[in-house]
């Protein structure tokens, strides 16, 4: 299986790089799991309503390159379908049985993700009502990725 998160914007902070590294290195054992970064769109705080779809349309132009022809899309979207980590590890294990082995989880900017990466993704998924920055929201993820799978193969894991 292969899992990608694809990310609009950078980590900034070495604390975050050092926790993304350390989830990548855990999911090694289930997975090849790769983070890939596309650039944001540098947009002001005083962006128009269409300035900022402007840039979410360019965004989601790098996030249609990253993803790739055979992936199974994932976006995170405040309207998508909440679960726990055990109906999260469900829903990775459907599609695994499924034949969907290229997963590929979308985090869009500050600004979201533009309607057509809404539209095409197969499914969409939220992660909490709760407003995480884009960068801790990769890391929350990478860790519920690493969930999943724990509970996919009866590990123990906190809980």
């Amino acid at each position: 299986m292969t899992i990608k998160i694809i990310c609009v914007g950078k980590l900034k902070e070495a604390y975050l790089k050092d926790a993304q590294k350390e989830y990548l290195k855990r999911l090694s054992r289930f997975c090849k799991a790769d983070v890939i970064e596309v650039d944001e769109e540098k947009v002001q705080e005083s962006a128009s309503p269409a300035q900022e779809e402007k840039a979410r349309q360019k965004e989601a132009e790098r996030i249609m390159k990253a993803i790739g022809k055979n992936s199974t899309t994932i976006a995170l979207a405040l309207d998508g379908k909440e679960l726990d980590s055990v109906g999260f590890s469900g829903e990775i294990h459907s599609l695994m049985l499924g034949g969907k082995s290229d997963l590929a989880f979308i985090i869009g900017s500050s600004t979201g993700l533009d309607q057509s990466i809404l539209k095409n993704a197969d499914f969409k998924f939220c992660m909490s009502k709760l407003t995480f920055p884009h960068q801790l929201a990769r890391i929350i993820l990478l860790e519920q990725i690493y969930r999943a799978f724990k509970i996919l193969n009866n590990e123990t894991y906190h809980k």
